[in-house]
């Protein structure tokens, strides 16, 4: 009787044994199955991002927005359907609930677009890679966005500040300088603080621009800016310049690269000297850099360039200024304006 009762337990055992090994394996298969799974998803995305970074150029902090929105999509996926889920078999309604999940999560309509626009350019590169047939984003439509026109300054205003400058100070003529660079090239901040005397051609009246994504450009430079920065060179000679910054354009006091901090706190400084009661930042240097041109005639393609635009409808708000300007010197003018 014992023999059967230790037989039966045996048995049990290796019966429970055997079912508990199973359950392990199919659990290890589905954990190695998720594993494999996102690590192809974020192989995926890896593979977008170099293809952004080498073959359009685009820049660091646009390439991590563009990263940050396909996984948030790629984890409501997950969520959603299944661990296993491929991005290439995501179709329109797929994306146009993960859109609905972040407007229910407050997303302003200008992030929606840019969520919409990340998805477009991956799932572009999937068509373009063979990977899928169809672009799944092709019906989506974008939020439509009130479009703010950009402050712009009158050359009156411009010519004002930079008259303004005290050029007895010991930056005096450095902030002439710069002043006079952003306005005469339009350039960005980034792209002031990031000139090099090597990238000066005054000769031929031009300087080289490094922009986003690194992607250089020839912009012409003016006969004022000229002279200013070559009445500042005179007086940079006098800084202790430190190791690395010898061929900066721009210093600080302490012989160090200028600040973008510093250049806003310029810009508003001289702007108040000036009486100029506008709220303005570098930036609006180069919007009425092309507003001007584009009030005075210049091809708006010419203008995109001299800007570094990828795209020429980010060039064609100055169309816009250029409109309401002149709509509002009508209104002005018109007895019943």
């Amino acid at each position: 009787m014992n023999s059967v009762l230790q037989f039966l337990s045996e048995t049990v055992q290796t019966i429970f044994v055997f079912f508990c090994t199973i359950i392990l394996v199919k659990f290890a298969a589905k954990v190695i199955q998720f594993y494999l799974k996102s690590d192809n998803r974020n192989n995926l995305i890896a593979e977008f991002c170099s293809y952004l970074r080498l073959e359009r150029s685009l820049s660091s902090n646009t390439i991590s927005a563009y990263k940050s929105d396909l996984e948030k999509f790629m984890q409501f996926c997950a969520d959603s359907i299944s661990e296993t889920f491929k991005p290439e078999s995501a179709g329109s309604d797929l994306i146009s609930a993960f859109l609905s999940s972040q407007m229910d999560l407050g997303l302003t309509k200008r992030s929606q677009a840019r969520l919409i626009s990340s998805l477009r350019s991956f799932f572009k590169y999937l068509e373009m890679e063979g990977r899928i047939e169809k672009d799944p984003t092709e019906l989506i439509d974008p939020p439509k966005i009130r479009q703010y026109l950009p402050t712009v300054l009158s050359v009156k205003e411009i010519e004002d500040i930079i008259n303004s400058v005290d050029l007895s100070s010991d930056e005096g003529h450095r902030n002439k300088a710069i002043v006079e660079v952003l306005y005469s090239c339009g350039l960005r901040v980034s792209e002031l603080t990031g000139l090099r005397i090597s990238d000066l051609f005054f000769n031929e009246s031009f300087i080289r621009v490094t922009g986003k994504g690194s992607k250089q450009r020839l912009v012409p430079i003016g006969a004022p800016a000229i002279e200013a920065v070559n009445l500042y060179m005179q007086k940079r000679r006098a800084l202790s310049i430190k190791k690395g910054c010898e061929d900066i354009l721009f210093l600080n006091r302490r012989g160090g690269k200028l600040s973008r901090e510093m250049i806003f706190i310029l810009v508003r400084k001289q702007a108040s000297a000036a009486g100029v009661t506008k709220d303005i930042s570098p930036h609006t240097f180069r919007h009425s850099f092309a507003t001007h041109l584009v009030e005075n005639g210049a091809d708006l393609r010419v203008v995109q360039e001299m800007l570094g635009h990828e795209s020429i409808l980010t060039t064609e708000i100055y169309t816009h200024v250029n409109s309401e300007r002149w709509r509002e010197g009508i209104l002005r003018a018109h007895p019943r304006g």
